[in-house]
């Protein structure tokens, strides 16, 4: 956990502190999977500016996440920016004018990354655009292998239901 000490941070509103910081990233489980940020490591740029009512921070790096494709469960890799931006009131008076962030006089990186990760994932993680994804008769990758299965007889139970369907 890359936890930023803001007492050593000695401000007046209009002024700002930069700094770049060494970001520790956890992997993050989404949908039941788990993606793994590659290097887990990395170099951020940290900017802490005083304004006249309250602190604004700002943090800013790239990853990468590896992990299985929503459709076809194959490696997927995913590059990400992320330019968050969070605002401590120095008198809030509503929840909405704090970060989350701020613990014990220290500033949680590692999980305001995690979360401005999780806010900038695509709605699917692919391993490419065009996936195809796995057939769901068969189950083997469609990428692989495009192929289609014959019609399956329909239960005779249902003969019934289906001379309603076609007098419609």
């Amino acid at each position: 956990m890359t936890v930023f000490s803001l007492r050593r941070v000695r401000l007046r509103p209009g002024e700002e502190h930069r700094e770049a910081v060494e970001l520790e990233l956890d992997p993050l489980e989404l949908g039941g999977q788990r993606y793994l940020p590659v290097p887990a490591a990395v170099e951020a740029g940290l900017v802490v500016t005083r304004a006249v009512t309250g602190t604004v921070f700002t943090l800013s790096f790239a990853t990468r996440l590896h992990g299985p494709c929503f459709r076809c469960l194959a490696d997927a890799a995913l590059d990400i920016p992320i330019h968050a931006r969070e605002y401590q009131a120095s008198d809030p008076e509503d929840e909405e004018l704090t970060t989350p962030y701020l613990v014990d006089g220290g500033l949680d990186l590692s999980a305001w990354a995690r979360d401005a990760i999780a806010l900038a994932l695509p709605e699917k993680i692919l391993c490419r655009p065009d996936c195809a994804g796995l057939c769901p008769v068969c189950g083997k990758n469609l990428n692989e292998e495009p192929h289609e299965h014959a019609e399956e007889a329909t239960d005779p139970r249902w003969a019934a239901l289906e001379a309603l369907r076609e007098r419609e």
